[in-house]
């Protein structure tokens, strides 16, 4: 069985494959992380190997550290030991999280290409795969929690609030208000962007949507094509088995 695991700043990620399937999945809050945690939810399964992308480096060491003393077997870091089979046309390549180009590659071998992909995470990006399956770049905006705390943090009287779905869309108290703002003002950025990037990929480019937020925003984006939580694991999954390139 392969583990494949996603370090992200909110949560990290796992899921564990037989062949093309995952039989299990689950998340550890990042801050909360450690090895007694991971290995309760390890549990007996016994693990051949495991390929991990991160965007918070300090982790990579100590989880790999954690992995080998579980007897994880052969480890790979994405960008480390193992590089994302895509053409990479950012002006800097390095500068691109490897997150993204794992999700790029997923949805251009899983769904096809010009493809847009949509992921609400902590932090929102949209990464932009052209019709030769060549990684164009993307943007970047600030996260929904992250936009809730900042209106709280930079403000007198706007309270703290958990992210969470708005009771209507004229919010009639502070709470529903600052919900409603976050919630349908970036699902009309979301539709928004799609459209204008469309422009230039085409029209029939597919979106993808995913990341830890995308359940909740699901239903209120109108232009996304296909929700796919796991798209991530999917991707790892796939540069493992077929076309990684090891250092």
């Amino acid at each position: 069985m392969l583990l494949t695991v996603d370090i992200g700043n909110t949560n990290i990620t796992f899921g564990i494959f037989r062949e093309e399937k995952i039989i299990r999945r689950f998340d550890i809050s990042t801050r909360g992380y450690n090895s007694k945690r991971l290995k309760a939810q390890l549990g007996k399964n016994r693990l051949e190997s495991c390929i991990f992308c991160s965007v918070v480096p300090r982790l990579n060491k100590i989880l790999e550290r954690d992995l080998k003393k579980l007897s994880c077997g052969r480890i790979y870091i994405v960008g480390r030991d193992i590089k994302v089979p895509i053409k990479n046309l950012y002006c800097k390549p390095k500068q691109v999280g490897q997150d993204r180009l794992v999700n790029a590659y997923a949805v251009s071998s899983l769904y096809g290409s010009p493809a847009i992909v949509v992921d609400f995470g902590t932090a929102i990006t949209f990464d932009i795969i052209s019709k030769n399956k060549e990684y164009l770049g993307g943007m970047i905006l600030p996260g929904l929690q992250i936009s809730l705390d900042a209106l709280s943090e930079k403000t007198a009287l706007l309270p703290k609030i958990k992210l969470a779905r708005p009771k209507e869309f004229i919010g009639k108290d502070t709470k529903n208000s600052l919900l409603s703002g976050v919630i349908y003002g970036f699902a009309a950025l979301s539709d928004g962007l799609i459209e204008r990037i469309k422009a230039v990929t085409g029209k029939k480019a597919k979106v993808i949507g995913t990341g830890g937020n995308i359940a909740l925003m699901a239903k209120f984006c109108r232009r996304i094509n296909k929700i796919d939580r796991d798209l991530t694991l999917k991707g790892l999954r796939l540069i493992y088995k077929n076309e990684g390139k090891v250092f």
